[in-house]
């Protein structure tokens, strides 16, 4: 069964939304009072002002905006963030700058996506050894550069 809501306790400003009815991601907002600058290097927690509520069985994804990322190097710290369904505190950002030059968060800024997702929980088990496969042990790079 599909997931058709999420229960948020936030100010209604900061209620993740999606630009587009079919976006995956939902974005969330910086919750500060004013501007924050990071510099190049430099990390910075954020709130979203946001707690949610997800389903058991989903878990929500906390991935970078495109935009930010790819126009000015602004990024989340941890690559992405992982959300358990138990999780009740305010979903957080630490957001690191990649770029070249300071970037300014403006308050109600959109920092980040939220996606939720289904989530198989399964049981892991000791064995001898695993099966052979095509791949076996290659590693990194084991496929070539093309």
């Amino acid at each position: 069964m599909a997931v058709t809501e999420i229960r948020c306790v936030c100010d209604e400003r900061l209620l993740p939304t999606r630009a587009h009815d079919d976006d995956a991601g939902a974005d969330m907002r910086a919750d500060i009072p004013a501007p924050v600058t990071i510099n190049p290097g430099d990390s910075k927690w954020f709130g979203t002002g946001v707690r949610v509520e997800i389903p058991e069985g989903y878990f929500g994804l906390q991935c970078a905006r495109s935009g930010i990322a790819c126009n000015h190097g602004v990024t989340l710290a941890n690559g992405v963030g992982v959300i358990d369904s138990g999780y009740r505190g305010e979903v957080r950002a630490r957001l690191v700058n990649l770029g070249l030059a300071p970037y300014t968060i403006q308050p109600g800024e959109r920092i980040c996506q939220l996606l939720v997702l289904p989530c198989e929980l399964p049981r892991f088990e000791c064995v001898a050894a695993l099966p052979e496969s095509e791949r076996g042990e290659g590693g990194y790079g084991s496929t070539g550069r093309s």
